[in-house]
């Protein structure tokens, strides 16, 4: 960067996440501030890489605007900030507010919604003709009855801004449609309802840059996540075949999708599903963040790409300076994890030279494999979470918010 003045990046981080983007950060001799609750006042944060950390008071990592504006304003005093990026799906809004308070420029609220409510991201699909469930606002009764004589059950009730799996629920007939609806109370306009699709799940992990896709790779969910974290399930996802129809298929929907949604810059994991009624691709869900569960270190796995790495230098290049991210590696990787029965797992005995990646965190058990052959990690993951159920695996009710 020269003799040019550092550029000074607030990362916005409710949850514990995000270290290789600060430290890439700072390595591009940006300075860091790291803006985050404060129940993780004593979290294993990346010091070495962060000038200086401000924490907001927090009830299960809910934070008042208000505080947050006010506390960002006064530091705003001294700092010129150049940079606001929130690194965990539930700051978004909070990072795009603060861009819009302080003019600092970035995604604003009208695009941030687009990739946070799941119910203005299913209207700007649909108006771009991109395949999507039949969904309707919760809101107007009369309209809700309608939709419940013409779209056939089941349904899936989501909260519009809550991330992946959380507060879904599932109404088999119109009895426990209204039973849940109503069990939503006055939160009811916060919600949506769409047809449940039966199908695999695919995920496209995507770095952005000019609104153009520059990177983009596929991968296949054993298990939707609605069943991992609703039911208890072993978690794997899978790359799929490169240079497949279906792999052509999800790429070009995803290109036309995020240059609809109009995001000039970052990264983004959206969620597809292969109806197994009629064998189509419908746009499920996205987001302006990297995906949660670990699955950055599938794509690494995969790829040769750090996707928190590369946002951090998308994030500090001026406009109209051309970005280039590492020579793209041609491997297969699976990633697979689970709740554990024992608080330090041993998984010593999983000793394959596949293995690149592993886990650690207190009563979880996962790893990263890959391989130049798909058949390969396809049979190993098989394997594995046959045994993961034997070794490992145990469940837990799904809490209101996720940590991971």
């Amino acid at each position: 960067m020269g003799a040019e003045k550092p550029i000074t990046v607030l990362c916005v981080s409710s949850y514990e996440k995000g270290f290789d983007f600060m430290r890439e950060c700072k390595e591009q001799g940006c300075k860091v501030l790291l803006l985050t609750s404060k129940s993780l006042e004593n979290a294993e944060w990346p010091k070495e890489a962060i000038d200086e950390t401000f924490y907001i008071p927090d009830k299960n990592k809910e934070w008042n605007m208000r505080d947050v504006l006010y506390g960002v304003s006064f530091v705003a005093r001294k700092e010129k900030i150049d940079r606001i990026v929130a690194l965990d799906d539930f700051d978004v809004e909070r990072a795009a507010a603060l861009r819009e308070h302080l003019r600092v420029p970035g995604m604003g609220d009208t695009t941030a919604r687009y990739f946070r409510d799941k119910f203005a991201m299913r209207l700007r699909a649909q108006e771009m003709n991109i395949p999507v469930p039949e969904f309707i606002h919760v809101l107007n009764h009369n309209d809700l009855n309608e939709f419940a004589e013409k779209v056939p059950f089941p349904y899936m009730i989501k909260p519009r801004s809550l991330a992946g799996a959380h507060g879904l629920k599932k109404a088999n007939n119109k009895d426990e449609m209204w039973k849940r609806i109503n069990q939503i109370g006055d939160e009811q306009s916060f919600y949506l309802m769409e047809r449940f699709v039966p199908g695999n799940i695919y995920h496209v992990d995507s770095i952005i840059y000019e609104n153009e896709v520059r990177f983009a790779i596929a991968s296949q969910y054993g298990k939707p996540p609605f069943e991992v974290a609703h039911e208890g399930r072993v978690f794997t996802s899978l790359t799929i075949e490169r240079g497949s129809k279906k792999e052509q298929q999800l790429l070009e929907m995803n290109e036309k999708l995020l240059k609809s949604f109009g995001m000039l810059k970052g990264v983004s994991h959206t969620e597809y599903i292969e109806s197994d009624d009629d064998g189509k691709f419908y746009f499920l869900e996205t987001s302006a963040r990297v995906g949660g569960a670990n699955l950055s270190e599938l794509v690494l796995a995969a790829s040769g790409i750090n996707l928190w790495r590369e946002w951090a230098k998308i994030e500090i290049l001026g406009g109209g300076r051309e970005y280039q991210y590492p020579d793209v590696q041609d491997y297969y990787a699976g990633i697979i994890t689970s709740l554990s029965k024992q608080e330090w797992p041993n998984l010593s005995s999983y000793n394959d030279p596949e293995i690149v990646w592993r886990l650690n965190k207190a009563y979880h058990a996962g790893f990263v494999i890959r391989s130049k052959h798909l058949g390969i990690v396809e049979q190993m993951l098989e394997k594995y979470t046959e045994r993961f159920y034997k070794d490992f695996f145990t469940s837990a009710t799904m809490k209101e918010r996720p940590s991971d």
